[in-house]
């Protein structure tokens, strides 16, 4: 059976190849730090389960010593010249987004048609990391494709990620930090915690006010947070499951897919997200205009959500 492990490989196996060819970059000279960094990276995904709580542990520890110790340098690898960039661009015009569509459209098939392939009786696909498992299959897809369409040089994929993942810095692990954060408050009891703190203020005894409590708690703790990810397992069970689902018989379904929705809403409206900080830094733009221009946007959806989940979840 394929597990979540093909996924957690391939993004180890790319991270240790943005390791080796950060040591051999001399032109970078914090190029140990570098290769420090993202090898630590590529560790925790192809051995994190092997390391195992303790070792993970020590292993987030030497990635702050390794990034706080001057801090990470930008790369600016030779990998194909703008005219031959223009001159591709002419040829292939909007046959371009050709790989980038390939990947959620792997991913969208593999949820919908893996699930139930077996293999010798066995699930052929783990059924519980079968969109993972697609997204990290649409990915090799897409770049497989990309090569062949454009035969660029063989480093040039590579060398490409590393200059975006040098661009970025230490901001590229943040969603994987902050899930995990997520995931250590709900061990942790805070989301019943907030549950019996926003519970005392609902203003009226019904679904209407659980709901809008439980979209805007999604956001405005996702803004805190700085990841869907990690707001959702604590505002879920605090507020969405005891309050939507339990008291009211909301189906749950409907609640967790626009809950995270909601949730993304605030992902929109804060320098915490990652998304938000990166094109920041690649764009060399003020701090936050980015989130200046998306904030209406994510505002006016947020008031979609309440709504749609009042009018879905209930319907029975």
């Amino acid at each position: 059976m394929i597990g979540v492990g093909f996924a957690y490989g391939a993004a180890g196996a790319g991270l240790a190849v943005v390791a080796v060819f950060s040591a051999l970059d001399r032109d970078n000279r914090k190029r140990w730090n570098n290769a420090g960094f993202w090898g630590l990276f590529a560790l925790s995904f192809l051995a994190g389960d092997w390391l195992g709580d303790l070792g993970n542990g020590f292993l987030v520890l030497a990635l702050v010593v390794v990034g706080g110790m001057g801090g990470l340098g930008r790369s600016a690898p030779a990998t194909t010249s703008d005219e031959e960039r223009l001159a591709s661009a002419s040829r292939w015009g909007d046959r371009l987004f050709l790989p980038v569509l390939i990947i959620p459209l792997t991913t969208i098939a593999g949820a919908l048609l893996l699930k139930g392939v077996k293999l010798g009786g066995a699930p052929l696909v783990d059924p519980g990391q079968v969109t993972v498992i697609s997204l990290a299959a649409g990915v090799l897809i897409a770049l497989t494709v990309a090569m062949a369409m454009l035969r660029p040089p063989l480093a040039a994929a590579p060398q490409e990620a590393r200059r975006l993942l040098d661009s970025v810095g230490w901001a590229a692990i943040l969603p994987q930090l902050l899930a995990a954060l997520g995931a250590v408050f709900t061990l942790a009891g805070v989301g019943h915690a907030v549950g019996e703190l926003l519970g005392g203020w609902l203003p009226a005894p019904g679904p209407l006010a659980a709901v809008a409590l439980y979209c805007v708690g999604m956001a405005a703790f996702t803004m805190i947070m700085g990841n869907a990810f990690a707001a959702f397992p604590v505002l879920t069970a605090g507020v969405g499951a005891p309050l939507i689902v339990a008291r009211f018989g909301g189906d749950p379904a409907v609640m967790g897919s626009i809950g995270m929705v909601a949730g993304y809403c605030g992902t929109l409206m804060t320098p915490m997200a990652a998304h938000n900080i990166v094109p920041t830094a690649l764009l060399g733009l003020p701090p936050g205009a980015v989130i200046r221009v998306q904030a209406p946007t994510a505002l006016i959806v947020l008031l979609a959500n309440i709504a749609l989940m009042y009018f879905l979840a209930f319907r029975h």
